[in-house]
């Protein structure tokens, strides 16, 4: 069975439509993929993106998303502006142009900024089924070998008892962590210069949120590959 992942978007439509070309190219209309969260900020079209996938899910296509914690940052922001979410200070405000909030927001037509919040227009030019959307995200997806999910997990932590803030925001110590899971963890969140393979997980996140490529990948078992331009490259440890 091959299962297709696509990493931290953060907006870029037009990267996410080659990614989709890619998977499709190799696996068909009817591939299984799983987007590992982060789909808006930092990028120019966040609202592109979610009506992408939305329509993806829509027509039937077996597209599983998980929630990154830039997604519930919007989500949080819509739900109430005062609160942006967990482990965000005001000094790390979703409304800053480095969290990549105002750039969502002017996506949807509607300028926002630390000093103009503009919730009420952004709440009337967000459209509901986005907000919905946004707020049934999966925190993670078990398939298999595989765990796929936005951030990681807390090491030795069963999976039933993960806190749902380390499953979007969790770094250390879980990129220091070398023992083995009990899965082959498949995230993004810490951005690279280009995927890595560390044993026990696989980093996807190459930096498409700072303009570098976008690139998904194609596991079979716990045998991953890179879909590139000229065909699968093997990531490997």
């Amino acid at each position: 069975m091959k299962i297709y992942a696509v990493p931290d978007i953060h907006g870029q439509k037009n990267m996410l439509d080659h990614a989709l070309s890619l998977i499709e190219g190799d696996g068909g209309r009817d591939a299984t993929v799983v987007f590992l969260g982060d789909l808006v900020d930092r990028g120019p079209d966040g609202r592109g993106v979610i009506d992408t996938v939305i329509a993806g899910q829509a027509a039937g296509r077996k597209w599983v998303v998980i929630r990154g914690n830039h997604d519930q940052m919007f989500l949080d922001y819509l739900n109430d502006a005062r609160d942006h979410g967990a482990r965000v200070n005001s000094e790390r405000s979703w409304l800053l142009p480095v969290r990549g909030g105002p750039i969502t927001m002017k996506s949807y037509g509607v300028e926002v900024s630390e000093s103009n919040p503009n919730w009420q227009e952004t709440r009337r030019a967000v459209p509901e089924s986005h907000v919905q959307f946004l707020a049934g995200l999966k925190f993670y997806h078990e398939i298999g070998d595989l765990l796929f999910v936005h951030a990681g997990i807390a090491p030795d932590v069963a999976l039933e008892h993960q806190n749902p803030v380390d499953l979007m925001h969790i770094r250390e110590p879980f990129v220091s962590y070398s023992k083995p899971h009990p899965w082959l963890v498949v995230h993004g969140h810490t951005p690279l210069q280009y995927p890595q393979h560390f044993g026990n997980r696989i980093d996807l996140d190459g930096g498409a949120g700072y303009d570098r490529p976008l690139i998904p990948a194609v596991f079979e078992g716990r045998d991953c590959w890179l879909l590139t331009d000229n065909g699968r490259a093997p990531l490997i440890p």
